[in-house]
């Protein structure tokens, strides 16, 4: 079992002083970020791709490479590569480099995004947008499968026998599918035998377990072995020491991000009714205690097949220190309590995925 972080780099005004900080200094800290984690233990960060004001990475290699060199065993990874948008022959690369700095260590998790903002950046039609990401997927995996590609297809120029370099330390260079819970996604990625990372944000997670079930029944009907292929979640959290103080703390920062996001797709304010609710036992948000959140992923391991844990903290602006307060008490006390039941329970129960 895998525990780890993601984060988008937000730089969202702080709730209490609306000082905004920069870009510069938000990416420094997520530098410090991926570090700690490492130190303290943890699997696997996860950067996330945007191309807007309140988010300053829009390049997730470049900043998981700064930490690669400071960095001895955590995983490196997007979160996601917004791979509609983007060129696979340099997606490939940029990740290849990272790969090659780590040592081994860098993953791809490929989706579509939740913002539109890159289309029109870089000269895509959004009427494109399924066709984009599924000829896209089709390259990255032929460029990792082969040196030599030999590719055609609507909406980028052909390849024929050509080399791309340089080849990472693994072979193959691990892709995910980012999904936001789609049977279509789920689908695709058990298909073509590609690990599963589930955007598990709203509503009760357990919801999610016929989405597995569904992933799995695709990937045997296409000759995958189970045993190889994992399914993570990435979910909205944060840790303190008490669970009324993390509440307390993660409350107005995830209220002035989402009642943001829901202005700009018509949903309605964000209450602290509505949060209170998620942060329940079958709630979405991972928000507590270290015992509180180890005993929710225990939960979720148990009842729907996840196999990487991943919490995305920050949402909005909150103070650095209390988010590498919060990373500590993921990686010392949340994880080795999480490891240990899960081991016995796959151990006595005899389940494995």
């Amino acid at each position: 079992m895998e525990i780890g972080l993601s984060t988008f780099v937000e730089t969202t005004p702080d709730p209490k002083t609306g000082e905004v900080i920069s870009h510069a200094q938000r990416i420094r800290e997520v530098v410090e970020e991926i570090v700690l984690a490492d130190k303290v233990g943890l699997d696997v960060f996860g950067v996330g791709e945007h191309h807007r004001e309140d988010y300053a990475a829009s390049s997730p290699a470049v900043v998981l490479a700064a930490a690669a060199s400071q960095t001895n065993r955590i995983r490196l990874t997007s979160a996601v590569s917004v791979l509609s948008s983007d060129d696979p022959v340099r997606v490939f690369q940029q990740f290849a480099t990272l790969d090659a700095i780590s040592n081994g260590r860098a993953e791809i998790m490929a989706g579509r995004g939740s913002f539109i903002e890159s289309f029109p950046l870089f000269g895509y039609d959004l009427n494109d947008y399924n066709e984009l990401f599924d000829e896209k997927l089709d390259l990255l995996l032929k460029i990792r499968d082969s040196e030599k590609v030999t590719w055609s297809g609507k909406h980028r120029p052909a390849i024929q026998n050509l080399g791309v370099y340089p080849r990472p330390v693994q072979n193959p260079l691990p892709v995910w599918i980012g999904s936001g819970g789609t049977s279509e996604s789920v689908v695709r990625a058990g298909l073509l035998g590609l690990p599963l990372v589930l955007a598990i944000i709203g509503g009760r997670p357990l919801q999610f377990e016929p989405l597995v079930r569904l992933y799995k029944k695709a990937a045997t009907h296409a000759g995958h072995d189970l045993s190889k292929l994992h399914v993570a979640s990435h979910s909205h959290g944060f840790i303190a020491e008490d669970t009324d103080v993390a509440a307390d703390k993660f409350f107005p920062s995830t209220q002035q991000a989402m009642s943001k996001l829901g202005k700009e797709r018509g949903w309605g304010p964000y209450t602290r009714a509505s949060f209170d609710a998620a942060r329940s036992f079958e709630g979405a948000l991972y928000v507590g205690n270290p015992k509180t959140i180890a005993e929710k992923i225990i939960h979720l391991r148990k009842n729907v097949g996840i196999t990487r844990f991943m919490l995305h903290m920050p949402v909005g602006t909150m103070p650095h220190e209390d988010v590498i307060k919060g990373i500590e008490l993921l990686g010392k006390e949340v994880a080795p309590m999480v490891r240990e039941e899960i081991a016995n329970w796959e151990k006595n129960e005899g389940r494995q995925f």
